[in-house]
């Protein structure tokens, strides 16, 4: 098990290595002047150049990559070309409302998308079977700020009963917090509990076809023991890997919800760096993103390992 965790993290370096030079070039090869951005258009081709000497964008992209990596090797990100701070302090400013969001929607999205596709494999073929396939196009089809505009219109706007937008901290009391993030979490759900129940319900659906289950139910065992016991039990493995991609997946809605219900957050801080073409600020953040999407795998590896005792071998 030990050497199974070892070669995993082993694994995770070059992959951050090959997105980090990805992030890097991206940024560079991109339309737009972060120099430009910051001595405006009346500025000289002289105060232009000078900038850009400044900032090291003048030279050889090797060179700003490799200067940026031994930083990045060092714990040091950069630092903003407009905030003028070190990419780890505005990481830092803005992770609580993105943690909290995420941290909402996930719990949210399994208390409801588990359950809800165990019951509908229980019910195969039956009226809550059908209805969750269809909620599941439907969760598929309908982009994030969509959902999240109809939720404002109808609970914040129309009915009152929630805040259009904006974000309250958790130490200003859990429910004002609490209050504040769940149009936003709810929007992001759907798509995920649509994903979730669809292949909690496939997996539970098969596992409920195996020898095991019908010998356990030849024993006089209950039903619900039966399904959650055997049937949840063993279709585990697949359960957690959707959950993990739906992990993954969440960051990049995370960007656009927090943009819609103006949250705080990295992802609107992201939507920041991008327009003002801050190079530091954006292969930082990416880097972030991509160390939690890498450590969540690791987590999801590392699972299988509990609910599949043949993996260990």
């Amino acid at each position: 098990m030990l050497s199974f965790l070892l070669r995993r993290i082993v694994a995770t370096i070059p992959v951050l290595v090959v997105v980090a030079l990805i992030v890097f070039l991206m940024t560079r090869l991109a339309p737009g002047d972060p120099a430009a951005n910051i001595v405006g258009d009346n500025a000289t081709t002289e105060n232009l150049q000078k900038v850009r000497e400044n900032l090291g964008l003048n030279d050889a992209l090797p060179t700003q990559f490799a200067r940026w990596g031994w930083k990045v090797v060092q714990g040091n990100l950069g630092e903003s070309f407009f905030m003028k701070k070190p990419v780890t302090e505005l990481i830092a400013q803005r992770i609580e409302p993105t943690v909290s969001l995420a941290s909402v929607t996930l719990l949210f999205t399994i208390l409801i998308a588990v359950p809800l596709g165990v019951i509908a494999a229980w019910r195969h073929g039956g009226w809550l079977d059908r209805g969750l396939m269809g909620f599941s196009a439907l969760g598929f089809s309908i982009p994030a700020f969509v959902i999240g505009y109809v939720l404002i219109w109808i609970f914040a706007l129309k009915l009152q009963w929630l805040p259009v937008q904006g974000y309250n901290r958790i130490g200003d009391g859990v429910g004002p917090w609490l209050r504040n993030l769940i149009l936003p979490a709810i929007t992001l759900s759907i798509i995920y509990v649509a994903l979730i129940a669809r292949v909690t319900r496939a997996a539970v659906a098969e596992a409920m076809t195996e020898d095991y289950v019908r010998t356990a139910r030849a024993k006089g065992i209950s039903e619900a023991r039966v399904l959650i016991k055997h049937g949840l039990a063993n279709a585990a493995v697949p359960i957690v890997t959707v959950i993990g991609i739906g992990i993954a997946l969440l960051i990049g809605g995370v960007v656009v919800t927090e943009s819609v219900f103006a949250i705080p957050g990295l992802g609107q801080l992201t939507v920041d760096a991008v327009l003002s073409r801050d190079f530091p600020l954006i292969q930082g953040i990416t880097l972030f993103f991509s160390v939690i999407y890498v450590a969540v795998n690791l987590l999801v590896d590392i699972s299988y390992l509990v609910f599949d005792p043949r993996i260990r071998y």
